[in-house]
């Protein structure tokens, strides 16, 4: 599980790799560098990433901020640079853009947790040496990113230098021609402390306005004992200087211990320093070795295995790996639409989490996935604001984009009013409580968040003609906005507004007094329940009989279509080339929207009108949102079509490897990758999870030899292998279970495999 990559393939792709595709193992702090940059000095272009800070420079506190400011604009910010460690070779500054690169490899060891960078290099002067770095970022002690340098000096080198920095003046990138990356300030924090402190370089950053503070607490060693040591302090960096005179190899360790207010007080550098006492008998081994088990663990459960194509196979486990990467790992954070490898989006999160990311975890590590829930569950007060700010007498709408809670979009038809992201987070709810059957999750955290949910539909629509309607909503394709009656949100709503019915009926029946009390704190009645179920019953649900389709929305057909014929490919994607008005006029979509909401719940309509709605609105997806491929290859693999489903899955899998949508400059597309996995597991395998029972319907791409991969469920593994002609269950641990496989109902048994024709 090493994924290599040369300086050539590097060049040929002009890929700009993210060091996050390296080794990122916690919540909030990731690391980001170019290859331009990175190349010159081994790693001096990383930067670390923040979470939480506002465009807003105005001096006042964080809760005037939110009160004042209500759809003020968060960021994800680049913070103190910790891994800047310069070389010199009798001062000729080791930079691969100058002498002679005799041998250059990169790895990421994706089973080890780790990346290298292994350099043979002469320099101008013919000074030779090999240079192998190692770094890490922990799982296991999420404040923690460690990097190891070895230096074997070859000839005509008489003496070495190892500057190490930490340095403090840090920004961000702004493109104000993208509306896909950051506008507006590029610096925002500044320094509030720079000091040296016995063994320790500190250094102490802090935003702007919200005053949330991350400091860098740095260690390092070098394992030689003849060298001199000099440290120095500029105005925004800590440079410790290490001179050898000598030509033994060298080995540099250097100890970077990241703390934030969020999840550490005020105290951060106390924080960050007692973190560095517990790990001063730790060696670099030692945390490869904890980083290996831990991923033992993860790999054990998560990996997918296919048989006959080893590039899918390396695609499908680097984004697991980086999926694994870039989720929050507490209550605190979620997961950004480019994880922790970039600027895009400014690192808030969406309805991509819920919907394209959750599933992966909830099937394979269902403690990350509540976590993910916990977070969203955490601004709910927010989203209870946001719906009275428009205008709404009760209920909760979750922010379009946000970290801490508030809405952070800027252009509202095709932000805001997407209002299905409140029924897809109580979607992922949902689907968290069939998978584990979790009740305590129940009553802490879902009923509650399912009856404020619900709440909001009844104030958004309407009742028309003995229907339910919501009106000036947009839905997942944001080349259509603010449209009566989307059929994705439409169906979602209803999905939310039946189940908060039965969240309510199974407090009553586990636990009345858990329900008395919330219902007393939400000032709940049994009208409001009643009413809930008789709208989710009579909600309208778009269908055209010309076509046999759920129409999009009220006015969709009535659009001419776009003329795609007549499209140049430069003018793709459309969204940077035309203006949303011009858009907006024509049947034409950015992504799968309809085709969306017949997999997410197939159960509401008949085959034929699935197959009928995915033909017709195939033909008019550009596919311009990394979203969509992986949807219709799920639908495909639904629909009997075999060769379209692959397909579209390999549109998926190597998306950021290979850069095809050409943008991974600005970070990872990590919806896509849960789609990847989501294109295997709910398309190829069939999986579903309903109410009565775990179901799936394998068929096994032509092009491969076999597949296999594990799921939980209500504490369980199962595994499952697909061949030729016969998929084999195995019940892996926990009770026997009944699921069905294409329609007959097995019985697994632990310990037992169970063969069954493909």
């Amino acid at each position: 599980m090493t994924w290599k990559l040369t300086k050539t393939e590097i060049d040929n792709q002009n890929l700009l790799l993210d060091e996050s595709l390296l080794s990122l193992g916690n919540g909030y702090l990731g690391v980001r560098g170019n290859f331009e940059e990175g190349y010159n000095s081994g790693f001096s272009s990383i930067r670390g990433t923040y979470i939480n800070a506002f465009h807003d420079e105005t001096e006042i506190s964080y809760g005037e901020k939110l009160h004042a400011f209500p759809d003020i604009q968060q960021k994800i910010l680049n913070v103190i640079d910790a891994q800047t460690i310069n070389i010199y070779l009798d001062d000729e500054h080791f930079s691969l853009f100058d002498g002679e690169v005799l041998h250059l490899e990169r790895n990421l060891h994706m089973d080890a947790g780790y990346s290298e960078r292994i350099v043979h290099w002469k320099s101008a002067r013919g000074k030779e040496v090999k240079i192998h770095f190692k770094r890490v970022i922990s799982f296991v002690t999420k404040e923690l990113f460690a990097i190891e340098v070895k230096i074997v000096p070859l000839n005509n080198i008489q003496q070495v230098k190892i500057v190490s920095v930490v340095d403090g003046n840090v920004s961000n990138f702004v493109d104000p021609n993208d509306p896909r990356v950051a506008s507006g300030h590029a610096t925002r924090l500044r320094i509030s402390e720079i000091r040296k402190e016995e063994n320790f370089s500190i250094v102490k950053n802090i935003t702007f306005a919200t005053k949330l503070e991350v400091a860098c607490v740095t260690s390092s060693m070098i394992d030689i004992d003849d060298y001199e040591y000099a440290s120095n302090i500029t105005e925004s960096s800590v440079e410790e200087t290490y001179l050898y005179k000598g030509n033994e190899p060298i080995q540099f360790t250097k100890f970077n211990v990241y703390t934030d207010t969020l999840r550490h007080g005020n105290a951060v550098v106390d924080e960050a320093l007692s973190i560095q006492e517990q790990l001063k008998e730790i060696s670099f081994e030692d945390l490869l070795i904890k980083q290996k088990e831990y991923l033992d663990k993860f790999w054990s459960i998560a990996d997918v295995k296919i048989g006959g194509d080893t590039s899918l196979q390396e695609g499908i486990r680097f984004n697991l790996y980086q999926l694994l990467q870039s989720v929050g790992k507490d209550s605190v954070s979620n997961i950004a639409a480019k994880g922790l490898s970039g600027e895009g989006y400014e690192g808030h999160y969406f309805w991509d989490t819920e919907i394209y990311i959750f599933p992966v975890f909830v099937m394979t590590n269902p403690e990350l996935a509540k976590n993910l829930l916990i977070q969203r569950y955490s601004i709910l007060d927010s989203a209870r604001a946001r719906a009275k700010e428009m205008g709404h007498k009760k209920g909760a709408l979750f922010p379009w984009r946000t970290i801490t809670g508030p809405e952070s979009s800027a252009f509202f038809p095709a932000g805001t009013a997407q209002y299905h992201i409140s029924a897809d987070i109580a979607y992922s709810y949902i689907q968290y409580y069939l998978v584990t059957k979790d009740d305590s999750f129940l009553m802490d955290y879902m009923a509650e968040l399912l009856f404020e949910t619900a709440r909001l539909w009844i104030d958004t629509g309407h009742m028309k003609d003995g229907q339910f309607r919501i009106d000036s909503v947009t839905g997942p394709d944001e080349y259509t906005c603010i449209v009566n009656n989307n059929y994705y949100t439409n169906v979602l709503a209803k999905n939310n507004l039946l189940w908060a019915a039965k969240a309510y009926n199974l407090l009553k029946e586990k636990d009345n007094k858990v329900l008395g009390e919330l219902s007393d704190r939400l000032q709940l009645t049994e009208l409001e329940v009643i009413e809930w179920v008789s709208a989710g019953e009579k909600m309208y649900l778009p269908y055209d009989e010309r076509y046999k389709i759920n129409a999009q929305d009220d006015s969709f057909l009535q659009k001419d279509r776009w003329d795609f014929e007549n499209t140049p490919k430069e003018k793709f994607p459309l969204l940077l080339n035309y203006h949303p008005l011009t858009l907006y006029r024509y049947q034409v979509c950015k992504q799968a929207d309809t085709v969306l909401a017949h997999f997410l719940l197939e159960d509401e309509q008949d085959l034929e009108t699935m197959n009928s709605s995915y033909n017709y609105y195939e033909q008019i997806t550009t596919h311009d949102s990394s979203l969509s491929s992986c949807i219709f290859s799920v639908m495909a693999s639904k629909l009997g079509d075999n060769a379209k489903a692959y397909d579209y899955f390999g549109k998926t899998a190597r998306l950021d490897l290979d850069n095809t949508h050409g943008n991974t400059k600005d970070g990872l597309h990590m919806a896509n990758m849960g789609g990847t996995w989501i294109a295997i597991v709910y398309g190829f395998a069939g999986l579903r999870v309903k109410e009565n029972g775990l179901f799936l319907s394998p068929s096994l791409p032509e092009l491969w030899d076999s597949l296999e991969f594990n799921l939980q469920y209500q504490n369980r593994t199962i595994n499952i292998q697909m061949e030729r002609s016969t998929v084999t269950y195995s019940l892996v641990e926990g009770e026997s279970l009944t699921i069905s496989h294409k329609g007959e109902m097995i019985e697994l048994e632990s310990g037992k495999l169970l063969k069954m024709a493909l």
